[in-house]
This record gives C-alpha cells, structure tokens and sequence, in this order.
C-alpha cells in the first residue's frame, strides 16, 4: 500500500514536467501507436487539468478517458461486447479471447454484478470461479488507472457479489475509493452514499468519509432525484446533511412529482422529523398542481401526515374525495381492508372530519362491516377506538371488541402492548357508555375497567403551577383532587365541587361514579357542578396549534359528557419555550367558573351526576 502511494506521488511529479502546448490535451499530442503508454500512467498529466474544467476531469469520464476509450476501436469493441453480454459465461469467455486492462476488468466484474441481480445466479460459483480470480488481479495490479466512475461501479458490485471484506483485494479498492473521494463528483458521492447506506448501514467507515465530503459540498446539490434519494436512505445517518436536504427540498419543492412528494413526507415520518415549512409547501403544490393521485401515493401520506402529527385540511380533504373513485368503479382489489384501516387510524389521530363525511363513511361501513372478523385483534381494536374519536362507531364495531370472548384474549396478560389494548378498550367502553345512547351492550366488567399504574412521568412546569395554584384557591385539601384517574380510561388533572355560588364544597362525602371506589354516596346538591380541569401540553396538538389530536378531543368529550363542566389550561408554543402558569385569582374560583362560563367552550357539565 505504501509502495503504491509513493509511486503514485512520484508520477504526479513527473506530470508537472511535461510541458505540451495548451491549445490541446496530451492526450491528443501522442501517436496513435502509443496510446497504450499514455494508460500507464496512474493519473492524467497535470497540463490534462488545465486543458478541462474541473467538473470534466473529475467526474466519471474525464476528457483522458473519453478520447482515449474513442480513438481505440479495439477497446469500443470490447465495451459493446462486456455490454450486450447476457451470460456470466460470456464474460468469462471475453477475458480469454482479450488481453484486458484494468478498466475493462472492472466493467466485466460490474456486468457480472449486473446479471446476477437480474438473473437470481448464485454468487458464489461466480466468485470461486478461476477467471474471476484473474480479473481480480488484473484490476488490483492497475487499481490507479481505474477511471473514478468505473472504480464506483467496481466497489459497488464486489459487495453485491458478496465478496469476502478482508481480501487483500477488496481493502484495496476501498482504499482506492478513499482516496479519490475528494475527486468524485457530488452526482457519484451520492450515488455511494446511498448503496453504502444500504448495504453497509452507519457503521461503515467509508460511508461515514463520504457523508463528510457531501456536508461540506452540499451547495452542488442540485436536481430533486438526488435530494429525494438522499433524503430517504442517507439522511437518517445525519442529522448535519438532512437539514442541509431540507433547506434543498424547499427550494426545489415546486419541481417535485406526486412520488417524489410521497417519498420526501416518508423519510420525514420513519425519521421523525416535524419540518412543517417544508411540510406546508409540499403540501400547497401537491394540491395545486397535481389534480390526480396514484393510491400509493394517497396511502404513504396518510400514513406520513398522521405520524408527524401534521394537520392540513385541504390534502386530507383532498385524499377523501379521491379515494370515492377506488369504490366507485369497484376497484376494491388497489384498495385493501388493511389500507381502508390506515386511513382512519390517521384521520382519527388528526381528528380530520372529511366534508360529506357521511357519504364517505358510508362507504366505510359498507366495506369494512362484513370484514371484521378477518382482522388481526389488534388492528380490530385500533379500528373501533378510531371510529370511536370520529363519533362513527355502530353497534356492530362495539359488540364485537367487547364481547367477552375477544377480551379474554388479553385477560391476565402484563405485556406492554396487551396494557395499550386493554386501555383502548376501556376508551371505547366509556364510548358505548357516555356517546351511543342506542347501544344495549355487551360492556366490559367491573375488573377489567383499572388499566396498569402508569409509569412515573415527569411534572412538567405547567402542572405544577396548577397545582400551587388550586391550593391556595381551594384552601383545604378535601375540597380537590389531583392526578385522578377514571374508569373511562381518562386522566384527570384536578377536580373540585362547587355549589350554586361557586363554593368549593368537600369532595369525600359526594358519591364520584367516575372513580373505581367512591368515598361518599351522597347526590350533589340541587345547582352543585362538578368540574375537572384538563391540562394540555404541546405535543397534544397538532401543527396548527390550537387543534387538539383525535385521543385529547375524544377525552375531553368523555369528560364532558361524564357530567364535568371542563376548565381547559393550556399554553400555545414551541417545544423549548416555558409555559406560563395557569391564571387562578386568589379571590375565589368566579373569575374561573362564572356563571356564564368564559372559559374555553365548556359545553357539557349540567347538573348533578
């Protein structure tokens, strides 16, 4: 290795001593008959540099490489025949009939790499193979000479092939790639980057040295394909180059196609990255200049919006209305049961009401109702909950995941994903209960209403304030609660009653049908209001700020309708500024509770439980 790089620097020395005239490439000045000589050499004379802009040499055929490889009919030839070969055997047979250099070495081992992906061959017998061996050597004696794109291609199909890492061989053109990456068009680095973050993943060395060289040469990114493709497969591996992409998809966002949309809202969503500038402007031309969407495409943002929690009416609207046509033409088979669940887990999630929502829904029943028992229990669980936040849960929906035969399903199990089931079925008990007045059961036992103790959660500075700020208004412990937690499966921040003046009045002697165990039994006095505050922090909204998600919606409903007259604290900001604390006047709870609420939109709530 060493010996090679010192004979490497040697030539570059020797190149500066050539002088030739500047109107023409050395290339050009040399007799036909010693073409062959002007290959020795492991790098282009450096007056070749100056004959070319930098984009030229650099890049996978440099002006050398496309003079040389044009006045060389034998060397045309070979490349048209290692081209239209459609065997291995083919190129086994071109490398006895021809005395190969490097760089026609490497294209047969590359179209090798080719015909085996496309053929399904067994790799193995190709890499055992004696005239493998030879090409092998013949490109790793003459590795330098390799043109940059040719050596790309060769790195790439020695791993395709599955070659062994710890050849001699394959180190040393992975150590030739290293060395030339400075070299490499962005357009190649790329093109690297995405098969290494492919095949390799992020703990690949040369990977890492190429992200490098794409971080600091991002400006010469250009064209959507490449921001599109990095964005997806490469970006995870850098937080540095992604943002960098973000800014460039953007820009570019005007020329994207439906797909390269699809593909930009997905490699947000798998890396969870909440770019809403650039997620408003995919948005605003998706529905201004493409009228037409592919289901693919109608299916992947959905599933890209809900998961980053992106709320944007017009596209949903849009997404809709377009998915009338997959029914209307019977074309049930695009659109599966599974894709028809995935559209309303997110727009529950969203809390998205299509306008003619009936019609829609309508459509919803009819293909999803006959279907039930063919979905897997947790996906039929996650369906119901969801109608059950759009308020278009049936009957039907409601008696199959409440029966007790589906419950016993997960009865006595303490896995994680039993405790998110069991809690969801608690939701849509508490919806049959509270919001389907027709529903006559089945309803899930007593027992099965306590889900698992949640897990220690941090206070975060808006609850404490409430809770300093009750004590003082409450003045004795017994007129309030704290962190309640109901059999509706919802918790509760603080509840307090008050009478016809908005009195506190002390809680243990009331009977509380919305806690597992009721201290009193006494009914609420005639005018008496029970009343539950519900803190909402910033990630229980969606990108429009005041927008609550489908779950908090659907929790505030329950409460509401459980007889609460809900008191809403939240404030509206970023992530990383601090929340102000809640306003409770020392004075007494009318600023709060007036009589005529001023509070945000508490509808339910009338009198006594």
């Amino acid at each position: 290795m060493a010996a090679r790089l010192v004979r490497r620097c040697c030539w570059r020395h020797f190149g500066a001593f050539v002088s030739t005239p500047s109107a023409a490439p050395a290339s050009l000045l040399v007799p036909a008959g010693k073409v062959t000589m002007a290959r020795a050499l492991p790098q282009a004379p450096f007056t070749l540099f100056h004959t070319s802009s930098p984009s030229s040499w650099a890049d996978g055929f440099s002006v050398k490489e496309q003079v040389e490889d044009s006045r060389n009919p034998e060397h045309k030839v070979i490349g048209e025949l290692i081209e239209t070969a459609a065997s291995p055997e083919e190129l086994f047979r071109l490398s006895e009939l021809h005395v190969l250099d490097s760089n026609q070495a490497s294209l047969i081992i590359t179209q090798l790499s080719r015909l085996a992906a496309e053929k399904k061959l067994e790799t193995e017998s190709i890499l055992q193979d004696e005239r493998f061996q030879q090409l092998i050597s013949i490109t790793d004696s003459q590795i330098s000479q390799v043109w940059n794109n040719t050596l790309v291609n060769l790195l790439k199909s020695l791993y395709s092939l599955g070659m062994d890492s710890n050849r001699r061989e394959m180190q040393s053109v992975e150590q030739e790639v290293l060395w030339r990456l400075r070299r490499l068009t962005f357009r190649q680095l790329a093109s690297l980057a995405e098969f290494l973050a492919v095949k390799q993943g992020k703990e690949s060395k040369l990977l890492n040295e190429v992200i490098k060289k794409l971080e600091l040469r991002w400006t010469e990114l250009e064209g959507t394909r490449t921001v599109v493709t990095l964005m997806g497969k490469v970006g995870y591996i850098s937080p540095a180059l992604m943002d960098r992409l973000e800014d460039k998809a953007l820009e570019l966002a005007e020329q994207f196609n439906p797909d390269d949309i699809r593909k930009v809202t997905l490699a947000l969503a798998y890396q969870n990255r909440r770019c809403v500038p650039l997620l408003r402007a995919l948005s605003y031309h998706l529905i201004q200049k493409h009228p037409e969407l592919s289901l693919n495409v109608l299916m992947d943002l959905i599933f890209a919006y809900g998961k980053l929690n992106f709320h944007q009416p017009q596209v949903f609207q849009k997404i809709a209305t377009d998915l009338h046509p997959h029914y209307a033409l019977d074309n049930t088979k695009q659109l599966s049961v599974t894709h028809l669940c995935g559209i309303i887990l997110s727009f529950a999630r969203l809390n998205f009401q299509p306008s003619g929502s009936e019609d829609f829904f309508n459509m919803v029943h009819e293909e999803l109702q006959s279907k039930l028992d063919s979905l897997e229990p947790h996906l039929l669980t996650d369906l119901v909950w969801s109608l059950c936040v759009l308020q278009q849960a049936k009957a039907p929906y409601l008696q199959r995941v409440l029966a007790p035969d589906f419950y016993a399903l997960i009865r006595g199990d303490q896995s994680l994903k039993a405790q998110n089931l069991r809690l969801k079925l608690i939701h849509i008990n508490a919806a049959a209960k509270l919001e389907s007045p027709g529903y006559r059961g089945p309803f899930l036992p007593a027992e099965m209403l306590s889900p698992a103790e949640p897990a220690g959660e941090k206070v975060t500075p808006l609850q404490s304030s409430l809770r300093e700020a009750l004590a003082g208004v409450l003045g004795s412990q017994d007129k309030g609660r704290f962190d309640i937690r109901t059999i509706y499966g919802w918790h509760i921040d603080a509840e307090m009653v008050v009478n016809s003046e908005n009195k506190p009045l002390p809680l243990k002697d009331f009977a509380a049908p919305h806690l597992f165990r009721s201290e009193g039994k006494k009914p609420l006095p005639p005018g008496a209001r029970r009343v539950a505050f519900l803190r909402w922090e910033f990630p229980n909204f969606s990108n429009r700020s005041k927008d609550l998600l489908g779950r908090y919606v659907m929790a505030r409903r329950h409460v509401q309708a459980a007889g609460f007259l809900v008191v809403d604290l939240w404030v509206p900001q970023s992530p990383t500024s601090a929340p102000s604390a809640p306003s409770l006047p020392a004075a007494g709870l009318a600023a709060v509770i007036p009589s005529r609420p001023r509070v945000r939109q508490p509808e339910g709530g009338g009198g006594g439980d």
